[in-house]
């Protein structure tokens, strides 16, 4: 797992590994600390002495920190894991059930739940102007999230809160694209896993706690919403084409556009987020997003 600056869901996700770990698996467990300031290092030295700690003297980005794990791992699956996330019985032996039972899944993701017990959408169609399409007309809980029903079945990309990932896929595409500095780096992976004949599961019988830490608040949250756009539209770039992306830049605005209208007159509505993800959706490029920000230290 990757920490940054959360020592106490840090701490949390490693009980729930050493309470709900797979039976009968030979596992190891390996945190990259990514420069935090909390000390999360200390604390996992005093508390889990049998973990293999990796810190980094600054700060890199998600995809390249996965990377470097997934790099380091001896074994043949690799559980990614958010320092926020929390595994609940049975999940990691379910995604290590569904990758043995299908040797072409080259990742599994589990039904990730918020922090009060309610399950939420974590695997999805690969982005692209029609799924943008139906964003715009408020369908994409209908016709785009794939995390539905209650047998495993393939999807296009999961989210890497909980995601096991075949280390023979990874290795043969060559990892997660450093270019991702967070967000949609799980999504490039899955999309060039599926270009080279692999495929993504949802396993919903393997379920974990992410209680997504990230603040809301626009002060710390802004170069968020520029990292998260700026990302779409390389996205977008890498997998499709400029004329696209432009129109994927179109119609989120326009989603966000009116999000944005309508919460001026509903009660304790995101108002000001909204507005900054509108903007962003149309200039993604201007701004500071969190790539920026760590090329500052």
């Amino acid at each position: 797992m990757v920490n940054n600056d959360g020592r106490d869901y840090l701490l949390d996700c490693l009980a729930a590994i050493e309470r709900y770990g797979p039976p009968g698996l030979v596992t190891e467990t390996i945190v990259l600390d990514n420069a935090s300031t909390d000390g999360s290092a200390a604390a996992v030295r005093e508390g889990y002495p049998d973990v293999r700690l990796i810190e980094l003297p600054a700060k890199a980005g998600k995809a390249e920190n996965d990377s470097t794990l997934m790099k380091e791992a001896n074994g043949r699956y690799c559980l990614l894991l958010n320092e926020d996330s929390e595994l609940k019985p049975g999940a990691a032996g379910a995604l290590f059930a569904a990758l043995e039972d299908d040797t072409k899944a080259g990742a599994a993701g589990a039904q990730l739940y918020d922090g009060a017990g309610n399950p939420y959408a974590c695997a999805w169609r690969f982005p692209g102007v029609e799924t943008a399409l139906i964003g715009a007309m408020f369908l994409h809980g209908r016709f785009t999230v794939e995390s539905q029903g209650e047998v495993t079945r393939e999807v296009d990309w999961a989210q890497s809160s909980a995601l096991m990932v075949r280390r023979e896929a990874a290795e043969e595409i060559g990892w997660l694209d450093p270019q991702f500095f967070v967000y949609y780096d799980e999504c490039d992976f899955c999309k060039r896993l599926a270009d080279a004949g692999w495929h993504t599961l949802y396993v919903p019988s393997a379920e974990a706690i992410h209680h997504n830490q990230l603040s809301n608040d626009l002060s710390s949250g802004l170069p968020r919403i520029v990292e998260f756009h700026r990302n779409r539209d390389l996205y977008m770039k890498k997998h499709h084409s400029k004329p696209a992306a432009f129109a994927v830049r179109l119609l989120t605005a326009w989603t966000y556009g009116l999000r944005t209208i309508a919460s001026l007159v509903l009660p304790n509505a995101p108002t000001k987020i909204y507005a900054a993800h509108t903007r962003q959706a149309l200039f993604p490029y201007r701004g500071e997003g969190l790539a920026d920000r760590n090329r500052e230290f």
